[in-house]
């Protein structure tokens, strides 16, 4: 073993001995031979510890840390590990990712060409269902720098790991940086501080770090995403951005500071809207507790960082505010698709967000739209909201709509509208048309039939998921919206072309859209697999197709 390792990598696991070998060999085979490798086990209950000595016998470089209990969070294990950490320099792994074989090397180099407490380098993100890679905030590594203190670019706030960067272990040492324990959102916090004490860091442009990630995991998975619905977590949550608060309070940034500032738009447009996005899917009484958390904390943010965020986003917080928890989860339902309101409330010239005028002063900033103009702004921009009311499955494999418009702005006809849905299977666009007819003061209805086997799809099939929208024209502009599901009708699957089955059924997140998923049968569905369809898979299927 090297008695002088040049940098220590820190794993850290808890229940995961079928991933941690993969970890553990992504830093054995760094192009950088000079290390130590400390696997933290948070006193796992499978077959880790096991796994891990297994690995520490393969390699003298590795030294196995168990806790004696388990502390259930990121924040002891590192800790601990940071304790027993020989080299000058230090980076953290969990046991689900891995490191790019040039990583350390990279990071070290980075070292090399300034005087920096740390460097840090881009993210590669890949998707576990389908192999598909991207970078995490990409607009963060587009260059190479050294940034000297957080007030040179404060929106590095946005970006919070821990993982993907190589500290001087005399910078974490000097200043007692560590991690806060019994919490979660631990990175943010450490990041936070470590930005603000760093006299300079360096950012560089090439992958340090591959975090592997599941968009839909299942409901059991001990992830932070899928603990969104406990309050706890929320809790959580605002313990560190309180936290973080103090803590650039007392490094020179009291509230109203411009580097607050873009903290308190950072904790509503991101950490805020996470939550956000899952209230369409909560019960009231959920809500209710989410808003005792979260409101008394915004209500201390810069106006300045309210001002930032878009109508929807503002709407949400205001109707949270106002206790009106029904009304704020049907707002939250366009936060990612700029869906409007179902009706507008107009009161001193002003036109509030909702079926009432706002009772606070801080609630009629957040949900007033005069600015927005409903009623004058072009077509294209004009807020609709399209619902729909019953999904049935009709005759063969079909599926019938009944779809109900909004139209806060007034933009419509008391007459019959023409309209049409698009359905976009690979690029390959199928579409249905309908008569939307007034059914009161600002709101239209329809039915349409969807024939889901006359849909368009590729000569080699298609594996995947798509959510239809509703077109509206005017005088030659074209307005088009998402289609918001009932949450909770039964999902049904009908037989589509190609020897392809069709499921009709509700996103399960977010807005909660009409949602039609394609699965192709046979030995087209084995060869389009999970993983993209390119290349050479999808000219054998399309050869099986046409025989």
């Amino acid at each position: 073993m090297t008695t002088t390792p040049t940098v220590t990598v820190i794993v850290i696991v808890h229940d995961d001995a079928a991933r941690l070998p993969r970890a553990v060999a992504s830093v054995r085979h760094q192009t950088h031979r000079a290390l130590e490798i400390v696997i933290s086990d948070d006193h796992s209950t499978d077959d880790t510890p096991k796994v891990a000595a297994e690995l520490a016998a393969r390699d003298r470089r590795i030294r196995v840390l168990r806790l004696e209990r388990n502390s259930g969070g990121c924040s002891a294990p590192r800790n601990r590990a940071l304790d027993l950490a020989r080299a000058p320099f230090v980076m953290f792994l969990d046991s689900d990712d891995e490191l790019p074989p040039k990583a350390v090397e990279l990071l070290l180099a980075a070292h090399d060409e300034d005087d920096v407490d740390f460097t840090m380098g881009a993210v590669e993100r890949v998707r576990t269902d389908t192999g598909a890679r991207g970078r995490w905030m990409p607009s963060f590594f587009d260059r190479r720098r050294t940034v000297h203190g957080l007030a040179e670019e404060p929106r590095l706030l946005f970006e919070p790991l821990s993982t993907n960067k190589l500290y001087r272990r005399e910078f974490l040492d000097r200043h007692a940086l560590r991690f806060p324990e019994g919490l979660h959102y631990e990175d943010q916090l450490f990041s936070a501080q470590a930005y603000t004490l760093a006299r300079a860091f360096r950012i560089i442009t090439e992958p340090v770090y591959r975090w592997y990630y599941a968009p839909h995991a299942p409901a059991d998975a001990a992830t932070l995403s899928n603990r969104r619905h406990l309050i706890a977590n929320v809790r959580d949550r605002v313990e560190i951005a309180r936290r973080i608060d103090a803590f650039l309070a007392a490094h020179g940034a009291p509230a109203g500071s411009p580097l607050r500032e873009e903290k308190d738009h950072k904790f509503l447009a991101h950490d805020l809207r996470l939550y956000a996005g899952d209230l369409p899917h909560r019960d009231t009484a959920w809500v209710t507790d989410f808003a005792a958390e979260v409101v008394p904390y915004v209500t201390g943010l810069a106006p300045a960082a309210f001002d930032r965020l878009g109508r929807v986003d503002r709407a949400v917080v205001g109707l949270l505010r106002e206790g009106r928890y029904e009304e704020a989860r049907s707002a939250a339902r366009g936060l990612a698709h700029g869906v409007g309101p179902r009706r507008v409330t107009t009161a001193g010239g002003r036109v509030y967000w909702g079926g009432a005028v706002p009772a606070t002063e801080a609630a009629r900033r957040d949900l007033d739209l005069t600015a927005a103009d409903l009623t004058g702004c072009p077509f294209h921009a004009a807020w609709f909201r399209h619902e729909i009311l019953d999904v049935t499955p009709g005759p063969g494999a079909t599926a019938d709509l009944t779809v109900r418009t909004h139209d806060p702005g007034g933009r419509l006809p008391l007459a019959p509208v023409p309209a049409r849905v698009h359905l976009s299977p690979a690029g390959r666009r199928t579409t249905v048309r309908l008569r939307l007819d007034p059914a009161g003061r600002g709101v239209h209805e329809g039915r349409l039939r969807l024939d889901l086997a006359a849909v368009a799809l590729p000569a080699y099939g298609f594996r995947g998921v798509r959510h239809p929208v509703l077109e509206l024209a005017q005088d030659g502009a074209a307005n088009t919206g998402v289609l918001l599901a009932p949450l909770h009708f039964v999902p049904f699957t009908v037989p589509g072309p190609g020897n392809h089955r069709v499921t009709v059924e509700a996103e399960g997140r977010d807005a909660g859209r009409l949602q039609i998923r394609w699965e192709p049968r046979g030995l087209v569905g084995r060869l389009l697999g999970p993983v993209a369809q390119r290349g050479p898979v999808r000219r054998a299927a399309r050869a099986l197709r046409h025989g």
